[in-house]
């Protein structure tokens, strides 16, 4: 078994960067938004199928380091099913984890990011596919950039 749990966090972020979820183009999505770190390199293009305010379907497309695949297949993952403002809901919650490490709510999953505070360099390999998702959800045409003032 694990040793603790940062080794159970680190299998679960190393299974979604080696095997995403979700990783692939989506044609007849109803919006989409690119994200990109130029800190890393990170590049990715989120996809959403909405039915109504409700998030059907999501996938994405991208190269990067593990963190930000890992955070953008969970993210894929976890918003299926979700209305625009639970993903909205969500988004703030992590958003809270990832810059102080406070988990609020109910995360799922999602908790294993709650250490990358510790690694600011990492905050925006983490943040960058759930800033994707709100600009998709915005409708924003401008691709999305850790290092924009809107992060």
């Amino acid at each position: 078994m694990f040793d603790d749990i940062n080794d159970l966090y680190q299998q679960v972020i190393l299974d979604h960067c080696k095997q995403p979820r979700n990783f692939h183009e989506m044609p007849a999505a109803t919006c989409s938004a690119q994200g990109h770190n130029p800190l890393c390199g990170d590049n990715l293009k989120l996809f959403l199928t909405l039915d109504g305010d409700v998030i059907k379907d999501a996938s994405f497309v991208g190269s990067g380091c593990c963190i930000s695949k890992a955070s953008a297949s969970l993210l894929t993952d976890n918003i299926k099913g979700k209305t625009k403002a639970e993903a909205e809901k969500t988004f703030e919650q992590v958003r809270d984890m990832i810059t102080t490490g406070n988990v609020n709510g109910d995360v799922g999953k999602l908790a294993v990011f709650a250490g990358v505070h510790k690694y600011p360099a990492r905050v925006k390999c983490a943040i960058l596919a759930w800033h994707a998702l709100m600009g998709a959800l915005k409708g924003d045409a401008q691709p999305v950039s850790t290092e924009s003032e809107q992060l």
